[in-house]
């Protein structure tokens, strides 16, 4: 077997289940639902491009981009730019995913498609 086996893989949902956990059961939905409503997903494309970049987030931030991408759901909003401080983001809305993130430098010359919504925040 010299196949390696991702988490992925074997998970293919959005988390691998906790250690020791039961089974899912009704009561426990609406927790899971709420956690995953809260959260933001980064791609590996976002990672590699904040890394690449210097872009950190605080956890201030980062709150503060969780509320942008919630209200844009609430309008419903598919892919949004969320635009903070000096940091751009494309966030696709459904899956709470940041798909790619450019900091100033590349904000300036860059067009940005396929979205539907931009939130900029202060």
């Amino acid at each position: 077997m010299s196949e390696q086996i991702r988490i992925g893989h074997m998970f293919p949902m959005k988390a691998a289940p906790l250690q020791g956990a039961r089974p899912s059961s009704r009561s426990a939905q609406p927790f899971q639902t709420m956690l995953e409503a809260e959260s933001l997903k980064f791609s590996q494309h976002a990672e590699a491009r904040m890394k690449q970049r210097g872009i950190q987030l605080q956890p201030e931030s980062l709150s503060q981009i969780v509320h942008a991408v919630e209200e844009a759901a609430a309008k419903g909003a598919q892919d949004s730019l969320i635009v903070y401080r000096d940091i751009a983001m494309i966030v696709n809305v459904p899956s709470r995913t940041v798909v790619t993130a450019m900091d100033g430098r590349q904000m300036k010359s860059n067009l940005f498609t396929q979205i539907d919504s931009a939130i900029i925040l202060p």
